[in-house]
């Protein structure tokens, strides 16, 4: 081979002997074969690619730029070039011999070359980034080989020879990365100016940039669902394998069982029912035991991901590969150092290349980091996306497996989970490659005693993998059950102390399995600290020991120790990855289970034009859950277009079943329902997001604004927009906190007329709203002159006096129709209809005949001022108003993390305990200093002793004192990680304490500003830092701390000239203003992650209102955009990390370098030992300096979790709940209320709501509150609760000024049925009386007087039935009925009933009624009520308008003055109070 090179270039093609003098030079011809060949070849190779986008591109070029015109000017300079050295060739040629043919190759070569370079430049303007990399590399190469060269030339005849130019092109756009050169891609200098950005002012969400387009949620989730649906679909068909499998094997057990097949098969259906009867406490089989398509998830995962994956492997792969050329090179300088004779230009040389490798690898690990940490979030993405999506389309059995907490818990643990494990998957393949390579090398170095350290590596396997099975153990239960519904039931209740206790209980479980983890990560961080030392140690001593001959010399021992470092990674990472494989395992179950779960079946749901029908129940039969009992039976049903339909009877008949049939809702058992055109739904529990009350309304739609005006004034929204601080502009709290019951129904019902569909559904809309705006409404919007006139409306009501005028009245009885007709004709029948009416409709003649009289009164009383006020609203400008913005943006702390809050937590922790913590870590470190220092006296003993015995008794003491100082250094960290996971966990459970207590104890305002989800967040998110993170963060920046001091020590005591070194190095590693920006993006990260959360919860409430109108596409978008905002501040994140770690590796790098380069400076003076000490400290600073500063900003970015929960435990608290001032024993034994000139407002920046009330309630006394909404109804009870506090005046309960007394002593002694009835997930038991107070006979004996007692009786398990979630497995009358239970139960001497009959239908209410007045015949109630037939039976009734008491006196009096109540009395259809039995 080589000869026939020295023929084609006519010289001498290797010989060795150029390289052993002083002035080593290449031979001419390597120089001019393989030096100019290996780039060519490398640009051949892969340089045709590049002209691809001038094949296939339609998009036109780019417009030609200065940069262009240069690049091309100069590639056609350099083919110029190339074509006069043909030139200069052939001339030569002729005057003497022939030249060798390399003097025409390598020309030709070159001006084809530069020719395609011409072409390269030109293709890339069809690109947006107009760099390529292929060129950079070949440059960079050329630019390489060309070095040696041209060094050849210069010493030859110092003839000039050309530099190449490197260039990055910029030029602006939204996102730079798109348009990012080469190197700046694999520098990240693209990014330099956001880092710039975010030091000089914290970074606001708008300043990040836009994600790339294929970065978006969207076009991630497209790929991923295409693969998921395919893989989905494999998985259902190997479930169903595996049913019939289990089916077989259950149905013939033995083949003999003499029965038929039928037989078996009957059985067998038998055997399949009988679990589902089992309990519904364990779930039976819904349990964790019901199978699901499984093993899909990943399959899916590497499909949508490949490329990433790939890419990664390449970067991983290289990386891999020069992690193990340091070691070799270390060995190679080593020698140099011992050897006199060597040449000084060697050592250069190996200083050089230390410096490359180190350099070459860092990128490799960036960019492979970078492409992990992209596909974390892309995963994450793809999964919140699809967690999305299933939540619109999932059916209701699959929905009623998981709470809404648990839902959002698989979004933000379990996806998270998937984020973190895609970081480190590579691991799985990159370790065991990694440990094999160390020991093939270690072999070389120490021959067979390498298995001594190996098989002691080998034997902590096991011990870690007993730590992490126990840590795995301890980890499974640590599920936050704090989905704690914080609401006014508990302040209204007093049960505080109750929820207190068993969220303590929960805690208390938590923290012990917490403090047992870390004291098992503690053992395992000892065994891992020891493993490297006692590696070496086993190593050294069996290799000294075995033979007499083996002297451990520096070489050996410090390429050793490089190497066992190489190892510690690997080592240290493998069972990280597979505990952390094991949690992502429990992760990929529950969202397997989640995602493969049934969709909405709405087969059953047919949309055929049949002409003369606008619904059509044909034999319809609907239940709740596949195998269920039906919930409406046999439903045969015609319902024509246009015409309006009432749908009555009793509570738990089936009406919003029916309704929930019609919208899909529920399993289809037989029949179908066929609905034609678009539909509206008003649910009777009013879904209201939290957006402005406009958009509310909108619900998406265009806006049309005299429709939206004619919409408002017909729902009676009018005077509602003036009380309201911002009118339709005002923004509506969560769940709409800061409507009434009222004003919340009103806006749904308001969004459905809006929506303008061809169908309503209303599900009792008119439960919530007072008497006569509910006859208003009726009469503008459903009624036969009514906005709604034209369209087919289904109408859910209890209300008796809108029935004459409806078209047709269903009537339900246990599910199925009983009878339907029109009302005369039902009359007529005198069937279970006629009986329900002559029961409560002795007034219904009178009522019919008022209603055509009374309403002009009520229409002039309602628009009087409302024409006024759309005038004014027309001239007035918009302004932002007091009190419109009630949710304020959640604070982003901005700036430094301040100082206090590290002592606040070090506090928490306790002084002593981090003072002793600090103390370990330098024992610890000062006893590494010492390992290495002995180590490098050792190896020096070799020189020492040269040819001559090694005397026994010195090997015994070195070996003894290494392994003294060594086994003293994990001792050390032991005693320190010990102590910190103690001092943790009382952190933890301080800290969780005080923003427990503090949350039970701030006044309701507090949560009216603030979204539930925040304060989850603050219980889940922030405490799980609190808890896990800090701790972990806390030591490992101490260790990294005390690390880079120990080894910038050791490197200055082998040439102290580098002291000098580390000042400018040390100004490099100012990089700390990255941390301002790091910090700040952290903090984005979570402030753009709770609206996600936010959003998801509001959508899996409002699912049923959502999937009604088909707004399905228009929340998947929102979500989108919401994930959109989140993932741009990650990525950034993530980049700026990368950012970072370059800088900081080049530090590093420039670390070893100098350490090299100051060896070979100072090579005589200095031993083989304590070079190679030196050099191999300096290999590893690196990694430690990148993790001190990535420690530190991580430590910064955690103590924000301090910070926000002690954010939350500064929130002004309300009254004391017990104060020095205790009310007498029996307090209040009469029940007398005096108001004193009452005033009270919401917040301090808002009107009064209560504008001075002054009246007297005597003892036992009956009143009924009245006034329309907004009057200050509600406001009235939550000033008897002190829910708010007084602006002026008094309330006097029997004597005593309720504001002295402390809250709970005043709440424990009030007995509230509120509006909304509250229920918690727990057992109806846990309920009714959550302080276990009283007996079970006294539970029954209130369940009886509520009326709830057969219902509960037939339950399963009676009082320990769980309800689920907000109750959703009880009807609203049910759940109502469960609140009067508990006010039975409690029995106070005063009663308050805030609208408590509201969704409850005239017979329940009846029963309500009656309890009320037996059961509370010697107390005084005060009853807040929407129908006046309700309070007609009082002593007195108070009739409120604007905050103001208007008319107080008995109901007969009342009705005789023509006064405000005599007019709502009218419209009522009540004339005397004779007529009121209803």
């Amino acid at each position: 081979m080589s000869a026939a090179l020295e023929e084609f270039c006519g010289s001498i093609f290797w010989n060795a002997s150029y390289l052993a003098r002083p002035d080593a030079d290449l031979p001419v011809c390597f120089q001019q074969t393989v030096l100019v060949w290996v780039p060519l070849g490398f640009f051949w190779i892969l340089a045709p690619w590049q002209l691809l986008p001038m094949c296939k591109s339609r998009a036109k070029k780019s417009s030609v730029t200065k940069l262009y015109i240069i690049k091309q000017v100069l590639a056609t300079l350099l083919m110029l070039t190339a074509v006069a050295e043909l030139a200069l060739a052939f001339v030569e040629d002729t005057e003497q011999d022939p030249l060798p043919a390399v003097q025409y190759t390598n020309p030709s070569l070159y001006i084809a070359t530069w020719l395609l370079v011409l072409l390269i430049h030109d293709a890339r303007r069809f690109c947006l980034c107009r760099d390529s990399g292929i060129l950079f590399c070949f440059w960079t190469l050329s630019l390489l080989c060309g070095i040696l060269p041209f060094q050849s030339l210069l010493r030859r005849a110092l003839q000039v020879g050309f530099g190449r130019k490197l260039y990055a092109s910029l030029w602006s756009c939204p996102n730079p990365e798109v348009t990012a050169s080469f190197l700046s891609s694999i520098t990240f200098e693209w990014y330099t100016s956001m880092v710039f950005k975010g030091y000089r002012k914290p970074l606001e969400i708008e300043d990040i940039w836009e994600l790339k387009g294929k970065d978006k949620t969207q076009a991630i989730y497209a790929v991923w669902e295409k693969n998921m649906k395919t893989a989905v679909r494999k998985a259902q068909a190997d479930l169903e394998k595996r049913k019939r499998k289990k089916r077989r094997q259950k149905a013939d057990p033995d083949h003999g069982n003499n029965m038929s097949k039928a037989q078996s098969q009957d059985i067998l259906v038998l055997e399949e029912k009988q679990p589902k009867r089992k309990k519904k406490g364990d779930k039976g089989d819904s349990g964790p035991h019901k199978d699901f398509p499984r093993g899909w998830l990943m399959k899916t995962l590497c499909k949508t991901f490949w490329q990433n994956l790939l890419l990664s492997v390449a970067f991983k792969l290289v990386h891999d590969g020069l992690v193990f050329v340091s070691p070799q090179l270390l060995k190679l300088l080593i020698a140099f150092v011992s050897d006199e004779e060597s040449f000084a230009w060697q050592g250069y040389l190996y200083a050089i290349l230390l410096f490359l490798t180190a350099l070459i690898q860092s990128l490799c690990l960036q960019q492979y980091f970078s492409l992990c940490f992209q596909l974390g979030i892309k995963v994450r993405a793809s999964l919140i996306a699809a967690i999305y999506k299933k939540a619109l389309t999932m059916s209701s059995a699959t929905r009623k497996e998981s709470t809404v907490g648990e839902t959002v818990n698989l979004m933000s643990a379990d996806a998270q989970r998937f984020m973190d494990m895609a970081n480190f998957v590579h691991q799985l393949w990159s370790s065991p490659l990694q440990i094999i390579l160390s020991i093939v090398f270690l072999w070389g170095e120490l021959g067979p005693s390498v298995l001594a350290g190996i098989a002691v590596m080998v034997l902590l396997i096991p011990i870690n993998g007993f730590l992490v099975a126990k840590a795995k153990a301890i980890q499974v239960s640590g599920q936050h059950p704090l989905t704690l519904l914080i609401s006014q039931i508990l302040k209204l209740f007093a049960w505080e102390p109750s929820f207190e206790k068993r969220v303590n209980e929960i805690r208390a479980h938590e923290l012990k399995d917490l403090v047992n983890f870390s004291y098992l990560q503690s053992i395992s961080i000892f065994v891992f600290t020891c493993a490297p030392f006692l590696v070496s140690l086993a190593s050294f001593a069996v290799y000294v020991l075995v033979d007499e001959n083996n002297i451990l010399d520096a070489q050996k021992a410090f390429t050793a120790i490089s190497l066992f470092n190489v190892l510690r990674f690997p080592m240290a990472m493998l069972p990280l990855v597979l505990s952390s494989l094991v949690q992502t395992n429990v992760s990929t179950a529950r969202l397997e289970r989640y995602l493969g779960g049934e969709d909405l079946d709405s087969s059953a749901i047919h949309h055929n034009p049949i002409a003369g029908s606008a619904v059509r129940f044909s034999e319809a039969t609907f239940a709740w859950e596949q195998d269920g009992n039906a919930a409406i039976r046999d439903v045969t049903l015609d319902i024509a277009p246009g015409s309006l339909v009432a749908v009555v009877g009793a509570v738990g008949s089936g009406k919003s079943s029916l309704v929930s049939a019609m919208l899909g809702e529920m399993e289809n058992i037989k029949g179908h329902i066929n609905i034609q055109g678009s539909l509206a739904y008003v649910p009777q529990q009013a879904w209201i997001q939290n957006a402005t009350l406009k958009d509310n309304i909108l619900f998406g739609s265009e806006l049309d604004e005299a429709r939206y005006q004619q919409v408002i004034k017909a729902c009676a929204l009018l005077p509602d927009l003036e009380l309201l601080p911002a009118g339709d502009q005002t923004e509506i709290g969560e769940k709409g906190i800061n409507l009434s019951g009222g004003q919340k129904q009103r806006v749904s019902l308001a969004r459905a007329v809006y929506s303008n569909a061809d169908i309503y559904v209303l599900d009792d809309p008119l439960s919530a709203v007072d008497a006569h705006v509910g006859k208003y409404l009726f009469k503008h919007v459903l009624g036969p002159k009514g906005l709604l006139q034209k369209k087919t409306r289904i109408l859910v009501t209890h209300s008796i006096s809108f029935l004459p005028q409806v078209d047709n009245i269903v009537v339900l009885v246990a599910g199925a129709v009983s009878e339907h007709g029109s009302y005369s004709t039902l009359l007529a029948n005198r069937g279970a209809f006629a009986q329900f009416l002559n029961l409560y409709g002795s007034q219904e003649e009178d009522a019919s005949e008022k209603i055509t009289t009374g309403t002009g009164n009520t229409t002039g009383l309602l628009h009087k001022s409302s024409t006024n006020s759309w005038k004014k609203a027309q001239e007035e400008p918009p302004k932002k108003l007091k009190g419109q913005q009630l949710i304020e943006k959640e604070a982003v702390e901005t700036g430094k993390v301040k100082f206090s809050m590290y002592l606040r937590y070090l506090h928490a922790v306790g002084l002593w305990y981090s003072f002793w913590v600090a103390m370990g870590y330098v024992g610890q470190y000062a006893a590494f200093v010492g390992t290495n220092l002995w180590l490098s006296a050792w190896t020096d003993d070799a020189e020492r002793y040269l040819n001559q015995t090694y005397p026994v008794e010195q090997r015994d003491l070195r070996i003894g004192v290494f392994g003294a100082l060594g086994v003293s250094q994990a001792l050390f960290l032991l005693f320190a990680t010990l102590l910190s996971a103690r001092g943790a966990m009382r952190a933890s459970g301080v800290m969780h304490q005080q923003l427990l207590s503090n949350i039970l104890r701030v006044p309701v305002s507090f949560f009216d500003t603030t979204p539930t989800g925040r304060i989850v967040n603050r219980f889940a998110k922030d405490i799980f830092t609190i808890d896990e993170t800090i701790p972990m963060s806390f030591r490992s920046w101490l260790s990294c701390f005390m690390a880079i001091i120990s080894t910038l020590l050791m490197i200055s005591l082998a040439t102290p000239f580098f002291a000098l070194i580390i000042i400018p190095l040390s100004i490099f590693y100012y990089f700390r203003f990255y941390v301002s920006t790091s910090r700040q993006l952290r903090r984005l990260d979570s402030v753009t992650r709770s609206p996600i959360y936010s959003h998801f919860g509001e959508t899996v409430s409002g699912l049923s209102v959502i999937r009604a109108y088909g707004h399905q596409q228009r929340f998947l978008k929102q979500n989108e955009s919401t994930m959109d905002i989140n993932q741009k501040s990650v990525h950034s994140w993530i980049v700026s990390n990368r950012w970072l770690a370059i800088r900081l590796e080049f530090v590093g790098s420039l670390v070893v370098f100098f350490s090299a380069l100051l060896a070979v400076i100072s090579k005589g003076t200095l031993e083989g030992g304590i070079v190679g000490l030196s050099v191999s400290s300096a290999l590893n600073v690196t990694q430690t300096l990148n993790w001190l500063v990535r420690m530190s900003s991580e430590l910064e970015t955690n103590i924000v979790a301090v910070e926000r929960v002690h954010e939350y435990t500064k929130v002004k608290n309300e009254a004391p709940w017990v104060t020095e001032k205790r009310p007498p024993r029996g307090w209040p034994s009469k029940g007398e209320i005096q108001f004193i000139d009452y005033k009270v407002r919401y917040r301090p920046e808002l009107e009064l709501v209560l504008q001075g009330i002054t009246c007297n309630i005597a003892s036992t006394e009956k009143v009924g509150v009245v006034g329309r909404t907004g009057a200050g109804k509600s406001s009235l009870t939550n000033c008897l609760f002190r829910l708010l506090e007084a602006a002026g005046g008094s309330i006097l309960i029997d004597e005593v000024d309720i504001a002295t007394i402390g809250l709970h002593d005043l709440r424990q002694n009030l007995t509230i049925i509120p509006q909304d009835p509250v229920l918690f997930t727990g057992t109806l038991r846990m309920n009714l009386d959550p302080f276990d107070q009283y007996t079970d006979e006294e539970v029954w004996k209130a369940l009886e007087l509520a009326h709830l007692k057969t219902y509960v009786q037939d339950l399963p398990e009676g009082l320990l039935h769980l309800v689920s979630e907000g109750g959703e497995n009880l009807s609203v009358g049910q759940r109502q009925l469960v609140c009067l239970a508990r006010a039975v139960l409690r029995k106070a001497k005063i009663l308050i009933l805030d609208e408590a009959t509201a969704a409850v239908d005239l017979e329940t209410d009846n029963l309500i009624q009656t309890t009320i007045r037996s059961e509370f015949a010697d107390c005084t109630v005060l009853t807040i009520a929407h129908r006046l037939h309700t309070i007609m039976d009082s002593n007195r009734v108070m009739v409120l308008q604007a905050g103001r008491i208007v008319e107080y006196d008995s109901p007969e009096e009342l009705l005789k003055k023509q006064g405000v109540f005599s007019v709502m009395a009218k419209d009522a259809g009540i004339v005397n109070t004779e007529t009121t039995m209803l």
